[in-house]
């Protein structure tokens, strides 16, 4: 699990998540006129040649994926994933979303330990090449692993700073030696940085190079504009060396306001839409788009819940955070926002639905409880003042909760969660502001108190650890480059999610996430409010086999849509 913000906590953030088990409790498929409710649209077939819109919910802020400006979830979707290379991709088998070797590798890498090393030798496939047709080699895993490991301003180093040592025999193998077990190897060259080309980027300015969109590729498209506030468009890489694109051309067109983005796909300016559930485009496609179709994915890997800074005040205290938990009624908010899509029950678990296997139910004990709330505050030493607020020493029981300005449905959770935390005795003020200033600046320096965002796993396997463990907590010894926005810091968590990240024993490892998850709502580090499922709209006009993944989005095979034909 790589999980991000949405903008992109790749611990998804953000990022980018639980499916039998969670389904049960967290989300239910409930499907809506007209959908499909598993991900997949009908197979229609196409003919080469065309263009077409996609309207795009956020405008990522640079396109240097290896940099901490890289916190969008959409610019993974838009241009990562269509550009670069990776060793390994998600991929649905036997029922279960799990990582397969991509056409880049020529096969499963060996893994071998020596000692205390593990050593994992990667055999790259001689067809792969680069766009302008120099070799995709071991070279370029050592660029990537180095830029990581030993750079600055790096978004997340998990698993590459765990690297000893990054050898070339030759130029199609590449020997990753760690200094330890590592269990998530696979997650590395493959979930959001990929594989970056060295004989183009070494030695020069990366981020100068990539943050405004770049020119080369190693996947079926390529970067033909970035206009900033605009668009970004994508044609086919002439030079690709697997399946070429049907269509000609593919607009992202960044329209952030849904009803308007729903305004534009009805009247055909665009052909398809990724939203974000809102109650408007909920109505709307319950009530029918006409020429339009529509599939629901229950089974993904986003998770909504509310991030409470452990570092500072109120939340940097237990009781402040267990009574805060117990003064939210969570089934009444998911009810209110996704009822509509068969969501009728608030997640108990940090593991989203592609990880079922993983996950618990520990935060279900947090219920609509007053009477536990004036037991907590009251024995913390608190008392309600006239106004009916909490206040201790001088302090009033205030916070303000941060996320995306003009996202009307978190728009309405915080209202809700006003008028429930009023009840409690505590005061919630509204302070929203832009995908950037969130996800670059105020949450990596701890300069909020509650956050409402949206944990995306990016990767099909569980590393808790990305966004829960204390080495992960943005600072300067680390060059902010963590991902553990809620600064959450415990010795016992830490030593669970060590034996998730390194033990090789899939038991061992599911005991250990259940662990992490069961100390996570003891100490309610933060509370889970829901799973989201996935919509995905597009007009009749589109063909192709079209899904979603839900940790590379909907996109992931772009080569293969078009025209109807």
């Amino acid at each position: 699990m790589t999980t991000r913000i949405t903008s992109r906590h790749r611990a998804c953030l953000a990022g980018a998540a639980s499916a039998v088990a969670l389904l049960a409790t967290a989300c239910t498929s409930g499907g809506l006129p007209g959908a499909n409710a598993n991900g997949t649209g009908p197979a229609v077939p196409v003919r080469q040649g065309g263009a077409i819109v996609i309207g795009a919910e956020q405008e990522p802020d640079c396109a240097d994926w290896i940099s901490t400006c890289a916190g969008s979830i959409w610019g993974t979707y838009l241009m990562d994933v269509p550009t670069i290379p990776r060793a390994f991709v998600p991929r649905k088998t036997g029922g279960a979303w799990g990582p397969v070797p991509s056409p880049v590798l020529a096969g499963e890498p060996a893994v071998a330990t020596a000692g205390t090393q593990q050593k994992v030798t990667y055999r790259i496939n001689p067809a792969a090449v680069w766009s302008d047709k120099e070799p995709i080699t071991s070279q370029d895993l050592k660029y990537t692993a180095l830029q990581i490991r030993d750079g600055k301003d790096v978004l997340d180093k998990t698993g590459y700073d765990r690297i000893a040592s990054v050898d070339t025999p030759d130029p199609k193998t590449a020997v990753v030696t760690f200094n330890g077990p590592y269990a998530n190897w696979r997650a590395l060259f493959s979930d959001t940085v990929g594989i970056l080309p060295s004989h183009l980027l070494a030695g020069k300015d990366r981020d100068a190079l990539m943050k405004d969109g770049y020119s080369f590729s190693g996947g079926p498209w390529k970067i033909d504009s970035w206009k900033r506030g605009s668009s970004v468009t994508l044609v086919p890489n002439p030079n690709y060396w697997g399946e070429k694109p049907k269509l000609d051309k593919v607009t992202f067109q960044f329209t952030a306001d849904t009803a308007a983005a729903f305004q534009a796909f009805k009247s055909g300016q665009l052909d398809a839409l990724y939203p974000t559930p809102q109650l408007d485009s909920v109505d709307q496609i319950k009530n029918g788009v006409p020429g339009a179709r529509s599939t629901v994915d229950p089974q993904s890997g986003n998770l909504e819940a509310l991030w409470m800074n452990n570092g500072k005040f109120p939340f940097d205290s237990a009781v402040f955070r267990q009574a805060v938990s117990y003064s939210v009624d969570r089934d009444a908010i998911v009810k209110r926002l996704y009822g509509a899509l068969g969501v009728t029950k608030s997640a108990q678990s940090f593991l989203t639905p592609i990880l079922p296997q993983y996950s618990g139910a520990d935060f279900s004990q947090y219920r609509l409880d007053l009477a536990k709330v004036a037991s907590l505050m009251q024995g913390d030493g608190w008392a309600k003042g006239p106004d009916g607020i909490w206040a201790k020493n001088g302090k009033r029981a205030a916070f303000s909760v941060a996320s995306l300005a003009g996202n009307k449905r978190r728009e309405l959770t915080e209202q809700i969660l006003q008028q429930q935390l009023k009840t409690a005795g505590f005061e919630l003020t509204i302070a929203n502001t832009t995908a950037a200033e969130l996800f670059s600046k105020a949450a990596p320096s701890g300069n909020y108190q509650l956050g409402l965002w949206t944990l995306v796993d990016t990767f099909p396997q569980p590393s808790l650890g990305q966004s829960f463990s204390t080495a992960t907590i943005p600072s300067a010894a680390n060059g902010n480059s963590g991902l553990n926005l809620a600064r959450i810091s415990s010795p016992e968590l830490d030593r669970a999610l060590g034996t998730l990240d390194t033990s090789l024993d899939q038991g061992a490892r599911i005991a250990a996430a259940k662990q992490g998850d069961r100390i996570l709502a003891r100490d309610a580090n933060s509370l889970p409010l829901s799973a989201i499922p996935n919509v995905l709209l597009w007009n009749t006009k589109i063909g192709g086999p079209l899904s979603i993944n839900p940790s590379s989005g909907p996109w992931w095979n772009l080569e293969q849509w078009g025209l109807a034909s």
